[in-house]
């Protein structure tokens, strides 16, 4: 069957197309230049025209789809959207196909009878009258209240281009209407120009790059084997940072207009110079030791488990990884509250307001929150405790009382996000979600705050992310893909509080509610277990977050009871190993 085409005439022949009842919008009245359908000459005089109810014949579908597809290969813009039945949006549609898109020649070939590839590619009573026309195309003219019958046909379309010898060939589809004159006309929809074009989208040539062969460790071995980061490899891959301009190819892609959303790449035009593989910022023995400690923790995945790894010095991350494996990246997605590791922040807050390490702070057995009692982990009161004593011994009710006497209710998310970042946006490679911690409206709402519950959400990036700052005393958003942008935080604690803090840690890991956890990796370490509460009757979360040298660790199991009893012994796993690069 002949193709039509910009540089010469063909004669068409054109099944017989059999009529499919499918719903279409497009009521309205228009200007037509052209018409087509009964052979008559007088259709040189314009007409107001509207949709019908009744669908054209097999006949008539056919040689309006030959019509419209004639005069679009031949460039001749005006005459083909005179032949839908939204002239303006058409004509508005094709000249930007034209522009943007550029082929050199464009052939078209009729075929016969199909169905639509989608819902959306159907002519539909729901297409919005009042959309803009777009650079892609816009939706379907106004709706109609009543639902008419439409011939949909399929073509083929085969474009060339200046800088290839190979044509773009793709499978189309147009439906056909009955207008009131009795002729027909193509239904207007972005989809007409191709399947893949939705309203609210352009199609364009745009610059393409390649995408790395293989994406894997800083060292260069491979991250395939690894279940947590495997899923996530072609999303590295398309998400790589662009080379240079000198590098791109050309491409044909549709893109949204909105601006979100990943483009769609239909045809290579000009193929872009190939680029090497992508390292990331990750550690192979790390990672390795990662997945198998979430694997441990989670009892085989029956708890969802996470952990995170961090370089304090540079912010890159080391490891991630998720029990189960598929789904949620919960280390960089979870939004749970963080319990007792949330009293790092805290006492941060705390040490600048003048608390000190040697502070007599006593630790009640209980306290009241709005009207709740608010216990420890263990049941007596311990009223000599230095501040110290209730860090290393997790004392909630010190914290909240302390915190109630010396902070405001805007004290925990200023320094938190002042300090340790926590609560700006971070890119860091891959989707996260980034810390909340709500200012809240009376100091009341702002104790539970002060001990990592309340209305607090976070994650292992996140808390990992707080002891590597302690660690290197500033903030280095943590990221993926060397050389990423990473934002700043506004200050830094002071050396005598950041001391302080340092020392409150190693206590801990010493000492403290971690000391079991850390046996034998004390040294240039420090530690801060903690304990969610969830709801009422449910087992707790187990968080645990901790530095050693320059390697930052934070775990979470959900379900998984004390901070030391499985979040700790996850991140051990990987602060024994340490930090090699």
């Amino acid at each position: 069957m002949g193709g039509l085409h910009v540089n010469k005439g063909a004669k068409i022949g054109i099944a017989a197309a059999a009529t499919v009842v499918v719903a279409v919008g497009g009521y309205g009245a228009y200007n037509v230049a052209t018409a087509i359908g009964d052979g008559s000459s007088d259709s040189a005089k314009a007409k107001p025209r509207t949709v019908v109810a009744e669908p054209p014949t097999a006949e008539q579908a056919a040689a309006g789809a030959k019509a419209f597809l004639e005069a679009w290969a031949k460039g001749d813009v005006a005459g083909a959207a005179a032949l839908t039945d939204a002239p303006d949006q058409a004509s508005t549609a094709l000249t930007a196909f034209q522009d943007k898109v550029k082929p050199s020649a464009v052939h078209l070939t009729p075929g016969g009878p199909t169905a639509f590839p989608s819902a959306s590619a159907a002519p539909s009573t729901s297409a919005a009258a009042s959309a803009a026309p777009s650079a892609a195309a816009s939706a379907a003219a106004s709706a109609s209240p009543a639902a008419p019958a439409g011939v949909p046909l399929s073509f083929k379309a085969s474009l060339e281009f200046a800088d290839t010898g190979t044509p773009w060939n793709y499978d189309g589809v147009l439906g056909v209407v009955k207008m009131s004159d009795g002729k027909p006309a193509v239904h207007w929809t972005p989809s007409v120009i191709h399947p893949h074009l939705g309203p609210g989208e352009t199609i364009a040539v745009k610059p393409v790059f390649a995408t790395p062969a293989a994406v894997t460790d800083r060292n260069g071995k491979s991250l395939a084997a690894f279940p947590s980061v495997a899923q996530l490899l072609e999303r590295f891959k398309t998400s790589a940072p662009q080379g240079s301009p000198q590098d791109a190819g050309a491409g044909v892609v549709i893109t949204p207009d909105s601006g979100s959303g990943a483009p769609e790449k239909l045809f290579t035009v000009k193929d872009p110079k190939p680029v090497p593989s992508l390292k990331l910022t990750l550690d192979a023995t790390l990672q390795q030791a990662a997945e198998a400690a979430v694997q441990e923790q989670s009892k085989g995945g029956t708890h969802a488990a996470s952990i995170v790894a961090v370089e304090p010095s540079t912010g890159n991350i080391l490891a991630f990884a998720n029990a189960p494996a598929t789904g949620q990246n919960r280390a960089f997605s979870g939004a749970t509250a963080p319990g007792s590791t949330m009293k790092v922040v805290t006492s941060a807050a705390l040490l600048e307001a003048g608390i000190t390490p040697s502070t007599p702070v006593a630790c009640p057995s209980s306290t009241m929150v709005t009207g709740l009692a608010v216990k420890n982990d263990f049941d007596d009161a311990r009223p000599n405790n230095t501040f110290t004593d209730d860090f290393t011994q997790s004392c909630n009710t010190a914290f909240i009382e302390q915190g109630s006497k010396s902070l405001k209710a805007d004290s925990l998310p200023k320094i938190a996000k002042d300090v340790f970042g926590l609560g700006l946006e971070w890119h860091t490679g891959l989707s996260n979600f980034d810390t909340k911690i709500p200012t809240e409206g009376s100091m009341a709402g702002a104790a539970t705050e002060f001990i990592g519950q309340g209305k607090v959400q976070t994650n292992p990036l996140g808390m990992a992310s707080v002891a590597a700052t302690v660690q290197s005393g500033v903030f280095r958003q943590p990221i993926l893909v060397p050389g990423s942008d990473q934002v700043k935080a506004a200050r830094t604690l002071s050396p005598d509080v950041l001391q302080n803090l340092r020392n409150l840690m190693n206590q801990t890991a010493k000492v403290g509610t971690a000391k079991d956890v850390m046996a034998g990796i004390t040294a240039d370490a420090g530690a801060k277990t903690g304990t969610a509460e969830v709801a009422p009757g449910k087992a707790t979360n187990s968080w645990f977050t901790a530095f050693r040298g320059n390697l930052a660790v934070a775990a979470e199991v959900e379900g998984g009871g004390h901070g030391a009893d499985a979040a700790g012994p996850a991140a051990a796993k990987l602060l024994k190993i340490g930090n090699s690069g």
